[in-house]
């Protein structure tokens, strides 16, 4: 048996373990789906899945679907902003995530320091959002 680094060759990492969890995951959302096309729960794990796994796009459309089911939503409004600034669709992140704070999100820390809205935080928009939610 070879090994590397201590290990035998044979064992994933944890990294590996972690995108086989998810491909799993998202394996069981989707076929959950096939019976409940609108199913807000499932939808809403599976765009979570699908975001950690890197598939943004995939994300970004489950995003929109909980948006159209829920229109007055605010945390799939947010979420909607999140996939939209992890694609680099500024403009468009920017209109749901004022809809976000419009429909009533009010989580300043989530804002401040969620990474998906990274790409958002050095646009002059940003700070005149984050100054129209409250602090706690």
């Amino acid at each position: 048996m070879s090994k590397t680094c201590g290990r035998p060759d044979h064992v994933l990492d944890h990294g590996a373990l972690e995108q086989l969890g998810l491909d799993f995951e998202i394996d069981l959302y989707e076929t959950s789906l096939v019976d409940s096309p609108d199913d807000e729960e499932v939808l809403s794990a599976l765009g979570y899945a699908y975001t950690r796994r890197g598939q943004h796009e995939n994300g970004l459309a489950v995003d929109r679907r909980l948006v159209e089911l829920s229109p007055g939503n605010a945390v799939y409004t947010y979420n909607l902003a999140c996939s939209l600034s992890l694609l680099r669709l500024i403009d468009d992140a920017f209109l749901a995530l004022e809809r976000a704070v419009d429909l009533g999100f009010d989580d300043r820390g989530l804002l401040g320091r969620d990474p998906d809205l990274g790409p958002l935080r050095a646009d002059p928009r940003f700070p005149d959002i984050l100054s129209r939610v409250e602090q706690p």
